[in-house]
């Protein structure tokens, strides 16, 4: 006797359970909403359908106005005076080149002669 009242309460509760998990998603989607509407903010200004085609032949508008022909030449040659420039700082240092090779030679004895001494390779007042 016990078993069949038992066998109908818990075939209940399974019954239950069973019925507020098919109406979870139910309830759920409840607070989603597909609704043309409310889908842009109010203020935003998105794409319109006008019942017409775009025109596609307007041509774009420039973002800032195009240099002239004297304003290119004086661009191009402000450019080719610091090319120069840059080029000239680097010929002085590869005619210095017997002076870097033996500065490169002698580099690696004074320092380590500076470390020797007690002294920081990086400080000139020591020596």
């Amino acid at each position: 006797m016990t078993y069949s009242v038992g066998r109908h309460i818990f075939f209940c509760a399974r019954a239950v359970v069973f019925a507020g998990v098919l109406a979870l998603p139910v309830a759920a989607s409840g607070c989603t909403s597909t609704a043309a509407t409310n889908t842009v903010p109010v203020g935003a200004h998105g794409a319109q359908d006008t019942g017409t085609y775009p025109n596609l032949n307007i041509p774009p508008q420039s973002a800032a106005p195009q240099l002239t022909d004297d304003q290119k030449a004086a661009k191009l040659a402000s450019l080719h005076a610091a090319q120069g420039r840059q080029g000239a700082k680097a010929s002085v240092a590869a005619d210095n080149s017997a002076a870097m090779t033996t500065l490169a030679r002698k580099h690696g004895d004074d320092t380590l002669k500076a470390i020797e001494d007690g002294c920081q390779a990086i400080d000139p007042a020591c020596k």
